[in-house]
């Protein structure tokens, strides 16, 4: 490490301490401070390889930054910026600012699994001095970009331990913006985190700058003041700045390890490069916060005597990009005050506009000089004179006060006015005398603030002040209004061409829409597939993009997908552009949409909590989506062992469900069905019949899960019969459940009915009981509640279920039927949803249509059963009108006794003449003709 030299601030020295001895009555702690900086500043201005200490979204940074590599022309520029992110750096080219280079892993290796996934941002922004050093050194010829911070995987790996804690929120911050989400839960990286970690050194600065929050102290005691200064102060303030910080700083054994091994790091990358290029380090530049810039660990200098080793990077697998950022994500992401980097770029463009600074833009941006015209510019510049030693500039700024900038009334006023305008466009009663307000109370603002030019802040206080209401009229409030009026709303978007390969594969299967899709906002897709065949295609890849992106990214207005059924028309609101990040995030799991989904299916069915509800979700989504029998097969096979293995009926109804779908489908789209899905319909009659006792008396599974069980057996019965199923196991399962619930009870009265052990009239005359016992009453309506879910599994008792409703209704004494209508209403509408048409359709076949009908009708239930029909026999001495037809026509009786499985020879004519014959047969044995006519006649 470089020694200071004694005489640079040797004057400054002096005062220090003098200022301790008076203040602390002698030398102690407050000197050591105090002298502590001015030798931290004092070692970084003299080492060889320069350094330019920065604060993030700082313009006053990014403006002497821009000068300061006009002036100086390095030939290397060391940036603070993890090291595997130097490859995306290129493409900013092709992106609209601000925006966010990210490191992204799903499958984490190393790492505990709840931390999926992992992502690490960078946010960029043109008022900036990281984007200033970027684009210097990408469109310079001969210059050379070197990214020395820790990689994406060690920034996870320092924090595995204990994670930094984020950065507080302001607690005046209006309700957050969508946009503000645009960066997830991302681990933000940032070049030049400068904000007070001595609470009590931040709450004494604000209270006596007269401020709200850090945000508009830095911009007022700091950017102000360093807009009109050259290098040589810009750079010492800022270290100074670094260093008061960092000794202040609270002794957190945590964060200090990891700063000093990040500066370490650092270090040790710059001086390998170094070594191997054998690049003089006066013609480097290293960019990096002032925090770090005042670094003390043992490897600082080029000259330094040790190296770091950071350890090696885990198995986990990094995906990198570029996402699209916002001021209001960046501000959310490090904790920042609302609007405060929208007023940064305001200041920023007064800066160039006031200095005539020519900032360094990328080329193929909006707004960029061309590539050959900048580098012809930059062999035209002449070098830089040799560095000489530097001189104290801090002594003379921090006795000098402080700079009264005169009042612009034409600036203000333009203010006041466009927050007028906007605010009555958003609903807000505004008129120009509120502007008049505005323009005065900002004045007055800035005066009990000792300062004569109101600062955009000021402005924001003096707009809520005078126009904001108790109640906001719409989605945007006052404060948020003015952020915008900053640039608030400045939005960044990722080019085509910086895009991943399944973005850009998206964006090119939707090009025959016609639509600008890359703007932000909804898009209006009308798909005539019938008349234009191709649109197919996109229809099919809006379909996976409802699936997998957001909800509002792809949204069908008309038309829908389900298994065996295409629109032949659709209408879609689209907003990948609004959705840009989450887009470009799938790109980091595969190459096309069909890839993904794939994947997320199979992670989704072999998760390890994984249900056969779910796992039959994962078919039908492979079904539906990507049309393939192979992934559906093998999802099905997997939903087959996972049945086998659940012990509880909690997915029956979604299971129930989802078969019944999936056979449908199959059945009208397949010759046969799935092997996997006949083995499923087996293996589950036989787990339901084994689980249907346990599952009446237990308590956890509700009567719905219990009915869905029941809906699985008897819909299933036939298909799970002809695989060799035996019936006596279900009649078994039934006649071993025995619940004390009354709804059960019902349950499992509607299942011995559908199996024939109990008829409707048994039925009838138990509910006809227990409206008659007066102990029972009170719970007949959970009876009819069992019955109810009873029409799942038991469809054919719709009758008899619209039989007893009307019962309860007639018998039923009000204090105990009111109570319960809520029950019956909440019933049909969450679990019965299905159920409630065929109550409605049955009742409208009983009940009269009209109202008068009502007072002469007769419920059918109450209706005497009809006399039975005569019998067939003929009257004495007449001929039986049976016998000719029967032997007139054989094969009659012949398809009966095949279906009957009975193998019968007719005599010949001779032997059936007489009343030997068919008539003597047919008189002798009437039911048997009985019978036949029925058959014929449906009677």
């Amino acid at each position: 490490m470089t020694a200071p030299a004694e005489g640079t601030f040797a004057g400054l020295r002096g005062q220090l301490q003098e200022a301790a001895a008076t203040f602390a009555g002698g030398p102690d702690a407050l000197e050591d401070i105090l002298l502590g900086i001015v030798d931290d500043v004092d070692r970084a201005l003299h080492e060889p390889l320069e350094i330019f200490p920065v604060c993030h979204h700082s313009p006053a940074s990014a403006l002497a930054m821009a000068r300061r590599l006009r002036q100086k022309q390095p030939k290397v520029v060391y940036l603070e910026l993890c090291e595997d992110m130097a490859p995306l750096l290129t493409e900013l080219r092709n992106c609209k600012l601000p925006v966010a280079v990210q490191a992204f892993a799903t499958d984490t290796d190393g790492f505990p699994a709840e931390w999926s996934p992992l992502s690490v941002v960078a946010p960029i922004t043109e008022a900036s001095a990281e984007y200033q050093a970027i684009a210097y050194a990408l469109d310079t010829p001969g210059v050379e970009l070197v990214l020395v911070d820790r990689s994406s995987d060690h920034v996870f790996q320092w924090d595995a331990r204990r994670p930094l804690p984020a950065a507080p929120a302001d607690p005046d911050a209006p309700p957050a913006e969508p946009e503000a989400a645009l960066h997830g839960d991302a681990v933000g990286v940032e070049i030049g985190d400068l904000r007070p970690r001595f609470a009590e050194l931040e709450e004494h600065l604000l209270r006596h700058g007269k401020v709200r929050h850090w945000s508009e102290w830095w911009h007022q005691y700091v950017e102000v003041p360093l807009g009109d200064g050259d290098h040589d102060t810009y750079r010492q303030v800022m270290l100074l700045i670094g260093s008061l910080f960092r000794r202040l700083a609270p002794g957190d054994p945590h964060r200090v390890r990891v700063d000093e091994d990040r500066e370490r790091h650092m270090w040790t990358r710059m001086r390998a490069h170094l070594a191997a290029t054998g690049t003089d380090p006066a013609d480097c530049l290293y960019v990096c916060g002032a925090f770090h810039a005042a670094s003390r660990v043992a490897e600082f200098g080029v000259h330094g005597t040790d190296t770091f080793d950071p350890g090696p990077r885990t198995a986990t697998k990094w995906q990198y990009g570029l996402i699209p950022s916002s001021h209001a994500a960046i501000e959310a992401q490090f904790g920042l005050a609302g609007g405060s980097v929208s007023i940064a770029a305001t200041v920023w463009a007064k800066n160039l506009k006031r200095t005539r600074t020519r900032p360094y833009r990328l080329a193929g941006q909006a707004g960029t000089r061309t590539a050959a015209k900048q580098a012809k510019e930059a062999t035209q510049r002449t070098a830089a004179a040799p560095p000489a030693d530097p001189a104290d500039r801090l002594t003379g700024f921090l006795r000098q006060p402080p700079a009264l900038d005169r009042l612009d009334e034409a600036e203000l006023l333009g203010w006041s006015v466009d927050i007028v305008r906007a605010a009555r466009r958003n609903g807000y009663l505004a008129s120009t005398a509120d502007a008049i307000a505005v323009f005065e109370t900002s004045i007055l603002l800035a005066g009990m603030r000792d300062r004569a030019r109101p600062t955009p802040y000021d402005f924001q206080d003096a707009a809520v002040t005078c126009i904001e209401k108790d109640t906001v009229p719409g989605r945007r409030d006052v404060r948020r209004l003015v952020e915008i009026m900053m640039g608030g709303d400045r939005v960044g978007q990722v080019g085509y061409d910086a895009l991943p390969p399944l973005a850009r594969d998206v964006h090119d299967r939707l090009a025959p829409l016609n639509l600008p899709l890359q703007q932000r906002g909804v898009q209006r897709a009308l798909l005539d597939i019938a008349g234009r065949p191709e649109l197919a295609d996109c229809s099919d890849v809006l379909w996976i993009l409802r699936r997998l992106l957001p909800r509002g990214a792809a949204r069908p207005i008309m038309g829908e997908r389900r298994l065996g059924e295409r629109s032949l028309q659709e209408s879609w609101d689209l907003a990948l552009g609004t959705h840009q990040r989450a887009l470009i995030e799938l790109g980091y799991e595969g190459v096309s949409i069909e890839q993904v989904l794939e994947q997320r299916l199979r992670r989704t069915a072999y998760a390890p909590h994984a249900t056969t509800a779910t796992v039959l979700e994962a078919v039908e989504d492979a079904t539906l989506y990507l049309g393939s029998r192979r992934l559906a097969d093998e999802l099905g096979a997997h939903a087959l062992e996972v049945l086998a293995t659940e012990r509880s009926v909690d997915g029956a109804p979604e299971v129930l469900r989802r078969v019944r779908r999936l056979l449908a489908h199959y059945r009208t789209s397949e010759p046969v069905l799935p092997p996997w899905i006949e083995s499923f319909v087996k293996t589950g009659y036989a787990h339901y019949c084994t689980l249907l006792p346990t599952a009446f008396t237990d308590e956890d599974a509700t009567v719905r899960q219990v009915a869905a069980m029941l809906g699985f057996l008897f819909s299933m019965e036939g298909l799970a019969l002809s695989l060799g199923c035996d019936r006596t196991q279900l009649e078994l399962a039934v006649a071993q459940s025995h619940p004390d619930d009354p709804a059960r009870t019902a349950l499992v009265w509607a299942a011995r009915t559908h199996l024939g052990t109990l008829t409707r009239a048994e039925l009838r005359a138990r509910c006809a009981a227990l409206l008659d016992n007066p102990l029972v009453v009170p719970a007949y309506p959970r009876y009819l509640s069992g019955f109810l879910h009873a029409l799942e599994p038991v469809p054919a008792l719709t009758d008899f279920v619209v039989e007893a409703v009307s019962n309860a209704f007639a018998r039923l004494p009000d204090p105990v039927l009111l109570p319960w209508l809520p029950t019956l209403i909440t019933t049909l509408r969450a679990d019965g949803a299905e159920l409630a048409p065929l109550l409605i359709r049955e009742a409208g076949r009983l009940f009269p249509g009209r109202l008068p009908a009502l007072d002469t009708w007769t419920p059918p239930w109450r209706t005497p059963p009809a006399a039975p029909a005569a019998p067939l026999t003929a009257p004495a001495g007449a001929t039986p009108r049976g016998t000719p037809l029967l032997a007139a026509h054989p094969a009659t009786c012949d398809a009966l006794a095949d279906l009957l499985g009975y193998d019968g020879t007719w005599q010949d004519a001779a032997s059936t003449a007489g009343p030997q014959g068919a008539a003597a047969l047919t008189t002798r044995y009437p039911a048997t003709a009985r019978a036949v006519a029925a058959l014929l006649t449906g009677s």
